[in-house]
């Protein structure tokens, strides 16, 4: 086909416009100053998430480097967004890495097809930001990443978005909306102040909605753990709070002892050295300030929070506390802080501190996580696998998880025989440590026809919500010389999140913890125990043998929806279960209909209707599991 001169022109003009656009991709993205009015980080100035989700909106529609996934609506409705950032070549085949991901967190292949997968996938780590609303550093430094990645086009930027996948996950949308709105109402810039502000910044938990990552009670909770546990399985999940100690700039880690006995050992020892990556680098870029192990009061025992919760399932949560506020503030003289040791190796000189020195710390530590999965992605990858073996080999073999009771009582005895006729050997003692009566169990069974069964119900939900492997019985089964009803929930300890299944279950043991030898204890820093099925009063047996029967594995992260259960004309009147939580709730809309409703002291406080319709009853029951009893 031959073409005029005009013609020719007309395609070569297209031609270098569609390269011109190739070319200038990502300067099409808007910065921040283009889109809020201020570059992030300057003093008294705060964003808004209507303002943030916007600003996501236009970077994902502009740059080829993100996509962008909405992980459910919170409390208050808002859309909870999550980017995620790679290379255009990686979000091209970006379902193909999240199933390698999740191939390798459940840790079900055999060590060469692991090692073949970790050669071809691409290391996942979690960013989030604004969990806690009044740490304004978070949801900041979030939006700031996100510009970062979509303008940066230096070698390492490049290098991270070839060989990670990069989860930028806003933690709580309406908190940021309330914190942000409630600062900026002030017209006056040097009068802003974050206090008081007139509700919770999550409407039913506020600061606590970081207690709830084992419960899962909260909507915002709930699509994160879907994310991680269910969906993403990224290696590292970096969790940004504030505040630090005074004197100091960030907390890093690695973080205090105790560490909880039921995770991995290779945990600790891979933060300390996520820790190291990141103290180098602040190290390297003249940021002194940051401060780890004893030099604050975090460890890594507890299980409720967002970036503790990750340690049960095999990943690296990484926490830091930084300090900083949109109004500038003071960075103390602490005596005690300026002389240097391996908690604080760089101490930081007294000063007036400034929002975008947080901003840039937080982006430095961000870059330092990014740099060293980029540089062990392929190791990252077949960790998280080990981990996750390690767990099914020894959920599949008697086992024996030492705590602190059983070690003291060892001590005794070895005390004891050491008095009386000399010491024990040492395979009288391991023998003293392998009691058949304390080893682990095999698996839990959740029966059936237990009281207060819809409540047994949610408890398997939070366990979906945390990525828990969770079978049903098909028809009725025996185990141990004991019958269960079909229907009855099997949890078996062969699984790569054998850690919080144990955590769920089992009663924690936290280990004596004293500043010195015979001198006052040390406070945990959070709550020392958490056994969800105690919490809940749910009823479970443990099975301490191997055993199988007529089990189905539910889809992982489906939530079980109760039965409603038929109701029989009665003229006598119903009776409900008060052992039944969800009672209450029928009750209460029952009430509100102006049903009449009555206790029974003499049947354990039951609740007795004396006259209802069948179709009201019903529509009062729908999705409780509640039976009325004629």
């Amino acid at each position: 086909m031959k073409y005029g001169f005009g013609q020719w022109r007309g395609r070569i003009a297209l031609a270098l416009v569609m390269l011109l656009a190739a070319g200038m991709g990502q300067a099409a993205a808007p910065s921040p100053r283009e889109h809020f009015g201020f570059d992030i980080g300057d003093d008294y100035m705060l964003a808004n998430y209507t303002q943030t989700e916007a600003y996501f909106r236009k970077v994902a529609a502009a740059s080829d480097r993100f996509v962008l996934q909405e992980l459910g609506k919170t409390s208050e409705g808002r859309s909870q967004l999550m980017l995620v950032a790679s290379s255009p070549a990686n979000l091209a085949r970006l379902e193909e890495y999240r199933a390698l991901s999740g191939r390798m967190a459940r840790a079900r292949d055999d060590e060469a097809t692991a090692r073949a997968l970790a050669a071809q996938g691409k290391a996942v780590v979690w960013i989030d930001g604004g969990l806690h609303a009044n740490e304004t550093v978070g949801a900041h430094q979030l939006i700031e990443t996100v510009w970062q990645l979509a303008s940066r086009d230096d070698a390492e930027t490049r290098r991270i978005l070839e060989d990670t996948i990069i989860l930028l996950v806003h933690a709580n949308p309406d908190g940021q909306e309330l914190y942000a709105d409630w600062y900026m109402r002030e017209p006056v810039p040097e009068k802003r102040v974050l206090d008081k502000p007139p509700r919770l910044y999550q409407k039913y938990a506020g600061h606590d909605n970081n207690r709830d990552f084992y419960m899962a009670a909260l909507q915002e909770t709930r699509n994160l753990n879907r994310a991680m546990y269910t969906r993403w399985y990224p290696q590292i999940v970096y969790n940004h709070h504030q505040t630090s100690p005074k004197g100091t700039v960030i907390v890093i880690p690695p973080y205090r002892d105790p560490y909880n006995y039921n995770i991995d050992a290779m945990i600790p020892v891979g933060l300390e050295a996520l820790g190291s990556a990141m103290n180098l680098r602040y190290l390297q870029e003249g940021k002194p300030g940051a401060v780890s192990k004893r030099g604050s009061v975090y460890s890594t025992w507890w299980n409720g929070g967002l970036r503790t919760m990750p340690y049960f399932h095999n990943m690296m949560g990484v926490l830091t506390e930084i300090t900083g506020n949109p109004t500038p503030m003071q960075i103390p003289f602490i005596p005690e802080r300026q002389l240097p040791d391996s908690n604080l190796p760089a101490p930081v000189a007294a000063q007036t501190w400034h929002f975008r020195q947080s901003i840039d710390y937080s982006l430095t530590a961000n870059w330092a996580l990014l740099d060293y999965a980029s540089r062990n992605r392929e190791q990252l990858l077949l960790n998280i696998y080990r981990m996750g073996r390690n767990s099914i080999e020894r959920g599949s073999r008697d086992s024996w998880t030492p705590s602190p009771t059983a070690l003291a009582q060892a001590k005794l005895a070895v005390e004891k025989a050491g008095r009386d006729k000399g010491a024990l050997a040492a395979a009288q003692v391991q023998q003293l440590l392998r009691q058949p009566d304390q080893r682990d169990a095999r698996g839990y069974i959740i029966p059936a026809d237990q009281a207060d069964f819809p409540t047994a119900v949610k408890f398997v939900d939070a366990l979906q919500l945390g990525g828990v492997e969770v079978m049903r019985a098909s028809r009725e089964f025996t185990v141990a010389g004991k019958k269960y009803p079909a229907g009855s929930f099997v949890v078996r300890g062969d699984q790569a999140f054998r850690p919080h299944v144990r955590d769920m279950f089992e009663p924690q043991d936290h280990p004596h913890d004293f500043e010195y030898d015979g001198g006052p204890p040390i406070a945990p820093y959070d709550s020392a125990g958490w056994t969800l099925a105690y919490q809940m009063g749910v009823s479970f047996d443990r099975v301490m043998h191997g055993f199988a029967g007529p089990f189905e594995a539910l889809p992982i992260g489906q939530l079980q929806t109760p039965v409603d259960l038929p109701v029989a004309h009665s003229s006598r009147g119903y009776l409900l279960d008060a052992r039944v939580n969800d009672s209450v709730l029928v009750i209460n809309r029952l009430l509100r209909e102006g049903v009449e409703v009555r206790r029974l002291p003499g049947r354990d406080g039951a609740f007795f209707l004396p006259a209802v319709p069948v179709p009201q009853l019903e529509r009062a029951l729908r999705g409780t599991g509640v039976r009325a009893v004629v």
